[in-house]
C-alpha cells in the first residue's frame, strides 16, 4: 500500500498522505456504500471437535491466489460463533444458488441449530458441505489475521467442487437474481 500511495503522490492526482492524517468516516456512510458493491453469498463451515456443525453466512470471500490455490473469508470478532472458526484447523466455504437463500437467511440470523433440517455432509475433513451448493471450498485454515472488529481468515484449497445453477447475489442490502 505505500509503495501504491507513493506512485499515486508521484503522479499528482492526490495530495500527499501524511501519517497524522486521519479521516472520520460514518460507520452508517461506510456501510452504505459498500452495500454498492453486488457480491455472491456463500456459507462458511466448519466442525467442532464434538463432531457438531457449525456455520455462518459470508458475502466477505475472494480468491487470494491461484498457487497456492488460497482464498479468503472475514468474520466479526463479536459473532458468536467465531471461536470455532478460530480454532479449526479446517474450514468449508459452500456457494450458494438462488435456490439457497432460505439457507442465507438461516445462516446469518438464527443463533442456534443452524443445521437443523439442512442437507449436508462432512468433507474429506470433516468441514460440512452442504448440498446442491453451486461450489464447495475445503480448506486447510492457513492464517488468521486480525483487522478492526473482523478476522481474515486465509484458507487454502485442499479440494473444490462446483454444480451448474445460478449464483445468490446481495446488493443494496437485497438479494437478487441475474438477468
Amino acid at each position: 500500500m505505500i509503495g501504491l500511495g507513493l506512485q499515486i503522490v508521484k503522479s499528482g492526482l492526490f495530495p500527499p498522505f501524511s501519517e497524522s492524517m486521519t479521516l472520520s468516516i460514518h460507520a452508517d456512510a461506510f456501510r452504505n456504500a459498500c452495500t454498492q458493491f453486488a457480491t455472491g453469498v456463500a456459507i462458511a463451515t466448519v466442525l467442532a471437535p464434538d463432531g457438531s456443525p457449525h456455520g455462518l453466512t459470508v458475502s466477505s470471500f475472494t480468491s487470494v491466489s491461484l498457487s497456492p490455490p488460497l482464498l479468503l473469508i472475514c468474520v466479526d470478532r463479536e459473532c458468536g460463533i467465531w471461536p470455532r472458526f478460530r480454532d479449526a484447523p479446517f474450514f468449508a466455504l459452500n456457494v450458494l444458488s438462488e435456490a439457497q437463500r432460505n439457507l442465507s437467511v438461516i445462516f446469518s440470523v438464527q443463533p442456534e441449530g443452524r443445521f437443523d433440517g439442512v442437507s449436508w455432509h462432512p468433507g474429506t475433513d470433516g468441514a460440512p458441505l452442504i448440498h446442491d451448493a453451486l461450489a464447495q471450498f475445503e480448506c486447510r485454515t492457513e492464517r488468521i489475521v486480525e483487522a478492526g472488529d473482523h478476522a481474515i481468515v486465509i484458507g487454502e484449497a485442499q479440494r473444490v467442487a462446483s454444480n451448474p445453477g445460478q449464483p445468490l447475489l446481495y446488493f443494496n442490502r437485497a438479494y437478487r437474481s441475474l438477468a
